[in-house]
């Protein structure tokens, strides 16, 4: 898997939902001792402990009921990946997109109505590239 700054180095990645970012993230440091990585505004944020990581974000820009938690999956081909589960019967919620951190990421709902992001890393990207305040060294 390639490095990207933007990114944490681990392979499931909890998507957490929260009505106020700025407050959880700020709780979440505060309270469990997560470290941010870097945030987006107060919409989006990356946090890490030890070697795992988590995503708090807010719901805009999502079609649907706000899901509280999805999974991101990081994997090595996007495209093979999501055509295998297309071709096993996913509906692809969105199909794979280039996004300007790096990563291109497809999503699926599962069954029971959870959000799965399969990301590949494309390049690595500063988060400061993109418009995130960042706390990556």
């Amino acid at each position: 898997m390639l490095h990207n700054r933007s990114m944490p180095d681990v392979s499931v990645v909890p998507v957490l939902v929260y009505d106020d970012v700025t407050a959880a993230r700020e709780w979440l440091c505060r309270v469990f001792g997560f470290t941010e990585r870097w945030h987006i505004g107060n919409h989006r944020a990356q946090l890490s402990f030890g070697t795992g990581a988590v995503v708090v974000r807010d719901n805009s820009g999502h079609d649907g009921p706000p899901a509280r938690c999805s999974i991101m999956v990081r994997v090595d081909d996007v495209d093979a990946h999501c055509e295998h589960a297309r071709s096993r019967g996913a509906t692809i919620a969105d199909p794979p997109t280039d996004h300007k951190y790096g990563e291109r990421q497809y999503s699926v709902e599962d069954p029971g109505g959870h959000r799965w992001m399969f990301s590949q890393t494309l390049s690595d990207v500063a988060p400061e590239e993109w418009g995130a305040a960042s706390n990556v060294l």
